[in-house]
């Protein structure tokens, strides 16, 4: 059943029905909630990078008079082999427990761990939604062509993704990561390349069962291109499968550039979670708890957020549990 058929059959689109069966449900509210509250801080944290690394490097204007102060700071302080007067102010909030000036702690440089859990967002966010569109094009063409030519064509990329689907995830990213140099480029190519796979068989199902349908059969008797039935008339029937991969989707690319920067191979100069949770467990047994908690409570809780909201919009959004349901 297409959208439309839908539509003229209940009433209102699929999206809107399944948008009213989420508001109805208080668990995926409060996981939208959550998502929406991460989003947000991310923003908040893209602004403050920018901000503070790319507007002000881009004003040399600005910059070369404190630049040269502070080099000669430093170099006074290693010739008398003492900390340069902001470091020691830095030094001296070293490991301080959450308190109203910093409500989640300090680390071991003083830094304020919420601050740090705000760029932390804002890391995990950019792989998400750079990773996405990396693998969603790729297994929606390769899943659209499969499913709709068939024969040699099919063929040729069922062996392909079945090649990629052989090989370990994560060792395969750990290997382009590598390839291609320590840091978030090599994250975004690795799981980008590497977890399309899933997504493409389901897509190719799909358009398997559909291009034998009534509507596709007319477009076809109309005379209409292959490339205009394919995005215009099945893709748009097949966008729930998509939306639903992405809320899943979403939190495993979270979690494995955790993985892969607490192995140092993700980010490297900038505060990821991975990165926090490896430098706070040293000092969890010195009673300094608050850095490893909270980030991963951050962790836990963007998580389960996304995969409660992604089981709501797969009952939502599948016809056929709606079918049952009905």
């Amino acid at each position: 059943m297409s959208i439309e058929d839908n539509k003229k059959k209940h009433g209102k689109t699929l999206y809107a029905d399944a948008w009213s069966s989420i508001r109805r449900d208080k668990l995926s509210m409060a996981s939208l909630v959550v998502i929406v509250f991460f989003m947000l801080t991310a923003l908040y944290g893209t602004c403050i990078y920018w901000r503070y690394n790319i507007i002000d490097a881009e004003s040399p204007q600005m910059l070369k008079p404190l630049k040269v102060v502070v080099e000669k700071v430093l170099m006074a302080d290693r010739v008398k082999g003492q900390v340069a007067p902001y470091q020691r102010q830095d030094l001296d909030n070293r490991y301080m427990s959450p308190s109203v000036s910093h409500v989640m702690g300090t680390d071991s440089l003083g830094r304020d761990v919420f601050q740090r859990l705000v760029q932390g967002s804002r890391i995990a966010f950019q792989v998400g939604v750079i990773t996405s569109l990396i693998a969603i094009p790729i297994a929606v063409l390769l899943g659209c062509i499969a499913g709709y030519f068939g024969g040699w064509v099919d063929d040729v990329i069922v062996w392909l993704y079945s090649t990629f689907a052989c090989m370990p995830t994560l060792l395969f990213i750990i290997s382009i990561s590598m390839v291609i140099g320590k840091g978030l480029t090599g994250v975004y190519i690795g799981i980008g390349f590497t977890t399309w796979v899933h997504l493409c068989r389901l897509i190719r199902g799909e358009v398997m069962k559909r291009k034998d349908q009534t509507y596709v059969r007319a477009a076809q008797v109309l005379g209409y291109s292959h490339a205009r039935i394919i995005f215009r008339h099945i893709l748009p029937n097949i966008m729930h499968i998509i939306i639903i991969n992405f809320s899943l989707r979403f939190p495993s690319a979270i979690q494995t550039e955790v993985i892969l920067s607490f192995l140092g191979i993700g980010a490297q100069s900038e505060p990821s979670w991975g990165l926090m949770i490896n430098s706070a467990r040293f000092r969890l047994w010195y009673g300094v708890w608050w850095e490893l908690t909270f980030t991963t409570l951050a962790i836990l809780a963007i998580v389960l957020a996304f995969n409660l909201l992604g089981d709501a919009l797969r009952d939502a959004l599948d016809p056929r549990l709606r079918e049952v349901e009905r």
